[in-house]
């Protein structure tokens, strides 16, 4: 069964793409998600958030050129895990401590369920994809 007080952060400057990702997680049974579209929410939920979050999902491109995404979520304590999607600079590698890199514009069931398993390991289907339409 999942972890179901854990701490979820999506930020992505399209609705349609916050709407998408957090379906997914609600497939999974995660329903502590908040969705935020811009850079300053983002900045604002983590730095001065009471409690620290267990996933930050983020489009790189939410940056702009603006913040090194890669390096505020790597050192910050108040970002247990995170997911950079939508990243298109190679140099990153796609897994760091507890950030993960991926170039997919979109994460898709199968990469939530396989970074679930590593931020949340009471998670039951670990390896395992469920196709939900």
């Amino acid at each position: 069964m999942p972890n179901k007080s854990l701490r979820i952060l999506i930020a992505d400057a399209q609705h349609f793409n916050r709407l998408r990702i957090e379906r997914l997680f609600n497939q999974l049974g995660y329903f502590r998600v908040a969705p935020v579209h811009s850079l300053d929410e983002l900045l604002a939920l983590v730095e001065y958030g009471c409690e620290p979050l267990d996933l930050v999902l983020v489009n790189a491109a939410m940056a702009g050129g603006v913040l090194d995404l890669f390096g505020f979520l790597a050192d910050n304590p108040q970002v247990h895990h995170a997911f950079i999607f939508n990243e298109q600079q190679a140099p990153i590698p796609p897994v760091a401590g507890n950030v993960q890199v991926s170039q997919a514009a979109l994460p898709d069931l199968a990469s939530i369920t396989q970074l679930m398993s590593a931020v949340d390991p009471r998670l039951p289907f670990v390896g395992t994809v469920i196709s939900v339409r």
